[in-house]
């Protein structure tokens, strides 16, 4: 698995997770397994089947988020360039074509959320954005044209 690249909330975020899913959640799947084992013959009760099918796949995800954790690499604050847009730096852009000015969280693909303005390097804005300075304009290929973007600013998240 190649490294993951986390911003310090996010590492917590993931532990948390974990931790939910191996205490909580575990919890409630075998419960709803041992409720379906009472309902009689397991080889024909789909609601033992579907605990199953949930529980396998809770340990799945579960085993998924610990080998994240494991290869994650955390960006502390103190590490971001701020005199280039890299991971962990905040950058306001501004859309040459709509003049829209957005703000961004530049974070690694594992903490991606464009609804909470958390942008991935790996995504094609902060590809094209990484490694630049404030001042320049960067071009994006996007599915209806191409988009023009000033960095307008590079701070600390």
């Amino acid at each position: 698995m190649k490294e993951v690249i986390l911003t310090p909330e996010g590492y917590e975020k993931l532990k948390s997770e974990i931790q939910h899913l191996s205490n909580e959640k575990r919890r409630e799947v075998a419960d709803r397994i041992r409720v379906a084992r009472d309902f009689g013959d397991i080889s024909e009760n789909a609601e033992y089947d579907d605990a199953k099918n949930e529980q396998a796949m809770l340990e799945h995800k579960i085993a998924q988020l610990e080998e994240r954790l494991v290869h994650a690499r955390v960006i502390e604050s103190d590490e971001v360039d701020l005199s280039v847009v890299s991971i962990g730096a905040k950058v306001r852009l501004r859309d040459v074509d709509a003049n829209q000015t957005v703000e961004y969280v530049i974070v690694g693909s594992a903490e991606a959320d464009p609804g909470e303005s958390k942008l991935s390097n790996e995504s094609p804005v902060g590809k094209a954005i990484i490694g630049r300075k404030k001042g320049e304009t960067v071009e994006v290929a996007a599915p209806r044209g191409a988009l023009k973007f000033k960095i307008m600013d590079i701070k600390a998240a």
